[in-house]
């Protein structure tokens, strides 16, 4: 922030220079101006958020700095300076909304005072600007996600600064029952997304306590596990996956039927939460290792769950056993590598964790109804074609 100091006097300037202890406030900067004329240019350029100014000056008294500074809407506050204890310029002062005042000679513990105080009250008004802002741009992306999930806008380039960027979103509709005040509540949690980065929510604006939030996907466990810690009302809960934000309407569409058809949850409890973290972490595990051995036996002894257990909430989770997880992780790779690598079917069935070419090549075309080797060259072939066409 910086300060400007208006006065003809140059030992004035130079004592008030001297009595501030600018930076301890945040005044980084102290400037000079020795009449009105003068401190309106360096007003214009600098902006100071401060201004001592004397009110007897020639060429433009500080009274009329304040009414020019006021015509232009100027933000910050205007201290006089005056040697002169006359209510006649108080009362003017007051009625172009000056902040204080000082008399010379100036007592330096009453300089500090009011230094201190403008300072502070400049701080207390951005950080209300800001609040006011914020809140009137979380409006307009409510507004805006509302026009999307009725399909009467298109506009989704305010979602790309507010969700991660992830394969999958997780899209929830959270509903409270009719009698409480679920704002609050819906703010802590906004803070909280946006402050691990981890999505946003939004207000929908076509019915009462109904709120949409948007995740990463694999990040919903946690949000629900500080839903269930910090916020005690009643919730209903339903909740879908998107990959695209065009898909926006058509998941909403289904979430509401749901909801209005009671086909809906409540939140879980910590300890479930708990459960469905730790099979989450199963899945990524198999996701990052799918090339090595992986059995129930040996997932059993890493998360110190019963195979039985595993077998069951994995197939709950993915939808598939684990051994076919596994298999549709190697196959997915196994055609990559088929098609962007020279690499032989032996080798790639190696890497893979196979030692038997012919099980994998088998097991390749049971996924994907070609062999590995008619896989390469029809894909080859394609590619052939299409340089051949251009």
């Amino acid at each position: 922030m910086k300060a400007l100091i208006v006065d003809d006097e140059k030992n004035v300037r130079k004592v008030m220079r001297q009595l501030g202890e600018w930076e301890s406030v945040g005044i980084n900067e102290v400037l000079e101006a020795t009449n009105g004329i003068e401190a309106l240019e360096i007003i214009e350029k600098e902006k100071p958020g401060v201004i001592f100014t004397d009110i007897k000056m020639p060429k433009m008294s500080g009274l009329q700095l304040i009414e020019r500074l006021n015509q232009h809407s100027y933000t910050g506050k205007v201290i006089l300076v005056t040697g002169y204890d006359d209510y006649t310029f108080m009362r003017k002062a007051i009625q172009l909304n000056s902040f204080d005042y000082l008399l010379k000679p100036i007592d330096p513990e009453a300089f500090q005072q009011v230094l201190t105080k403008v300072v502070d009250s400049l701080e207390a008004e951005q950080e209300e600007n800001e609040e006011i802002l914020a809140e009137a741009k979380k409006l307009r992306h409510s507004q805006l996600m509302t026009s999307l999930c009725l399909n009467e806008g298109t506009d989704t380039a305010f979602l790309h600064s507010i969700i991660p960027e992830a394969e999958d979103i997780d899209f929830t509709l959270l509903y409270f029952y009719q009698g409480h005040q679920p704002d609050p509540c819906i703010n802590e949690l906004s803070n909280e997304l946006q402050a691990r980065n981890m999505g946003a929510t939004f207000t929908f604006q076509g019915e009462e306590n109904l709120y949409i939030v948007l995740t990463a996907k694999h990040q919903w466990v946690y949000v629900e596990r500080w839903i269930s810690e910090n916020i005690s009302i009643p919730i209903r809960l339903v909740q879908d996956s998107f990959s695209s934000f065009n898909q926006i309407p058509e998941v909403f569409n289904g979430l509401l039927t749901a909801l209005k058809g009671n086909q809906y949850r409540a939140i879980r409890q910590v300890d479930e939460l708990e459960a469905l973290k730790r099979m989450q972490e199963i899945v990524a595990y198999v996701e990052d290792y799918y090339m090595e051995d992986i059995s129930l036996q040996k997932l059993s002894k890493m998360f110190f769950l019963t195979r039985e257990h595993i077998s069951r909430k994995f197939k709950k989770e993915t939808g598939m056993t684990l051994s076919k997880y596994v298999t549709n992780l190697r196959v997915r790779q196994a055609k990559q590598w088929l098609l962007e690598t020279a690499e032989t079917i032996h080798s790639i069935s190696l890497m893979l964790g196979y030692q038997d070419e012919k099980y994998f090549s088998k097991l390749f075309k049971k996924v994907v109804g070609l062999t590995p080797f008619e896989y390469r060259a029809l894909y080859a072939n394609v590619r052939d074609s299409e340089k051949s066409s251009i």
